[in-house]
């Protein structure tokens, strides 16, 4: 998208189920998790480049022995800088003892990262500061091996403050109201719960204190604590968690928004945010890679054991449909088909703003990420040529010449690149995001391509602010000297803040949200404005089960189409010589494309979770009230 909107964030972990000599004797390294980790995180860094972190367990390690390493950056390379840590740490050992190169039992031993669980999470920040306490994994320590948990996850709950005192009332004092913090101490808390619950049943039994540990780690029944720790959730996320002594879990929400996937063999277990990471990195065919259910968790137990527990009832699955649309990489088989049916979708649209005139049409794209669904658009746009073209040579086939057929046949549909950013000079301008003449120029245009009869369309993902439309895009395509500018968002208009991981919180930073306001107040209708506060403002002490969103109500006067029109008024300026036109995807040709991930709370107001109707009602009651605050 042509806005820069942080989102998300990437999970990946690994368990290798041999000892480290089998993956020496047949891969030729010890390090064989470590390589695989830095490729599942390679392969997710369009899901976080704000940080990243890495953890290993050892199994079965004799006290006294380091069984947890840990290593977390918040550099500006942060995956690279994490294994470059890693790789430092493992090559200074082997340096200093060179007789232990092929030494397998020695090097577990000695050397950090070498293990056989692995944890790996990279991060966009979307609440608070990009420091190094924010960046997963997250690690809570207790010299019981069993109640070591670290964690981290693809995840923003909505009721982080009822979380948050829910611990206070357990007599606990958390260091800090932020999500990740509270979830690992609520696991925590039912965790040291049920490893005190166990050792007296082991003393009962008449074990000792030595001899209860192994079967405190054989009972423990992680989907029993995470069903517990669970219970008031509201969110979205998939949460990835180990335990010292070699327990691991990844529990997914009971809508589905966040994602999450798995591939088992008799090697390796392995869970990513992302299908094709999994298929890249192991080499396995698409049909082996499964989806982690909503409401369920994987569960790994120390002796390798394998199953899924259903922690929280399903709900409805409303699985985030901006990871179709832009979050997740294409290479996914069935990401890659949506987003070109996107395209497809979408240009009956375009050919009524152009009025079906394709010989004088040119078509684009920006950014990069919007080329999948500009070959669907493509592919649809050569389609209509076609059939155009079948039509005219079937209604004068009497008297075409060779001549003419030919020349029916020529005519094309028109592509080109007409914008490339500038990566450098985006860099510089975030230092001082205030210097709109160079913000104008992030992008470089192609001259010599469009004439002054051309219409000149340009497919984006999405529209969220149209800062980058207004202070680049627009203008330097003007520079063109096209008579259009059409500008086509293969999503549908965002019209409500996020609340489950995608930085866009706060409402009067949306543009449809902006062309609504502008709307009403040309209609006499500002009122409504001041009823939909005092509406939000009554429920504030209800029941979220209770909350009604009365924000759609800013929207109900308006057609989609106009609200589209303003928005082409609103991102034009009065130096643009080109008409401007936005079109926008339907809600309804997203599901058509999209049929698995109908979550669209950001298009419809429709919010998955209870949370949901809470924050888009604060979120407006901030706006109102002219304070500059997240709704949750």
């Amino acid at each position: 998208m042509s806005d820069a909107i942080k989102h998300e964030c990437g999970i990946a972990l690994l368990r290798l189920k041999k000892p480290l000599q089998f993956y020496k004797d047949k891969y030729g390294t010890a390090f064989y998790g470590v390589q695989k980790m830095y490729l599942l995180m390679e392969k997710q860094h369009n899901r976080g480049q704000d940080g990243a972190g890495f953890a290993s367990i050892k199994l079965d390690v004799e006290p006294g022995e380091r069984y947890i390493s840990r290593v977390r950056s918040n550099e500006s390379q942060p995956i690279q800088d994490v294994f470059a840590q890693i790789n430092d740490r493992i090559s200074e050992e082997l340096k200093l003892n060179p007789e232990f190169i092929d030494d397998v039992a020695w090097q577990k031993k000695n050397i950090p990262y070498i293990g056989e669980l692995f944890l790996g999470h990279v991060r966009y920040g979307t609440f608070g500061k990009n420091s190094i306490e924010s960046v997963h994994p997250f690690l809570r320590q207790n010299n019981w091996m069993h109640r070591n948990l670290i964690l981290a996850g693809n995840f923003n709950m909505t009721n982080v403050s009822e979380l948050f005192q829910s611990l206070v009332e357990l007599g606990q004092h958390p260091k800090e109201m932020a999500d990740t913090v509270t979830v690992m101490e609520k696991i925590g808390h039912f965790l040291d719960k049920a490893v005190r619950d166990l050792y007296q049943d082991c003393k009962a039994e008449g074990y000792t204190k030595r001899e209860a540990s192994p079967v405190i780690a054989e009972r423990l029944d992680i989907a029993k604590i995470l069903t517990r720790s669970s219970k008031n959730l509201d969110g979205g996320y998939a949460m990835a968690g180990l335990l010292g002594h070699g327990d691991a879990f990844v529990f997914r929400d009971p809508a589905g928004i966040r994602p999450a996937f798995f591939y088992e063999d008799e090697e390796i277990v392995v869970v990513a945010s992302e299908r094709p990471v999994i298929q890249t990195v192991f080499n396995v065919p698409i049909e082996k890679v499964q989806e982690l259910q909503p409401g369920k968790a994987l569960i790994i137990k120390k002796n390798g054991n394998v199953t899924q527990k259903e922690i929280l009832p399903a709900t409805e699955k409303k699985a985030c449909s901006f990871e179709r649309i832009y979050f997740s990489r294409g290479s996914d088989a069935d990401i890659y088909q949506e987003r070109k049916m996107l395209g497809r979708l979408i240009l009956p649209a375009v050919l009524d703003v152009i009025d079906e005139d394709t010989d004088n049409t040119v078509f684009s794209y920006i950014p990069n990420t919007a080329e999948t669904s500009f070959y669907g658009l493509i592919e649809a746009a050569q389609d209509f040529l076609n059939q155009r073209k079948n039509n005219y040579i079937l209604e004068n086939r009497k008297k075409l010449t060779k001549e003419k057929l030919e020349e029916i046949l020529s005519v094309k549909i028109r592509t080109e690149k007409v914008a490339i950013k500038d990566a450098k000079l985006r860099t510089f301008i975030t230092e001082d995001s205030s210097r709109n003449d160079l913000v104008a120029h992030v992008y470089d245009v192609t001259y010599g391509v469009i004439k002054p009869t051309d219409n000149l369309v340009i497919i984006d993902d999405s529209i969220v602010r149209g800062t980058t439309l207004k202070m680049s895009i627009i203008k330097m395509m003007d520079r063109l000297n096209p008579k259009r500018i059409v500008i086509v968002s293969s999503a549908p208009q965002i019209r409500y803040p996020d609340c489950y991981g995608i930085d866009m919180a706060k409402l009067e930073g949306l543009v449809a949200f902006q062309a609504a306001l502008e709307l009403l107040k040309e209609r006499n209708l500002y009122h409504i404005v001041d009823e939909v506060y005092l509406k939000c403002k009554a429920q504030q002490n209800l029941k979220d089960s209770k909350v009604v969103n009365y924000v759609t109500e800013i929207y109900a006067p308006f057609t989609q189409q106009e609200v589209s029109n303003k928005t082409a008024q609103l991102l034009s300026s009065p130096e643009i010589k080109a008409e401007v036109k936005i079109i926008f995807q339907t809600v309804e040709d997203l599901h058509i494309a999209c049929p698995k991930n109908l979550g669209d709370w950001y298009f419809t107001g429709d919010y998955p979770t209870p949370g949901g109707n809470r924050v888009v009602n604060k979120a407006f009651m901030n706006f109102y009230e002219g304070k500059n605050a997240r709704a949750y």
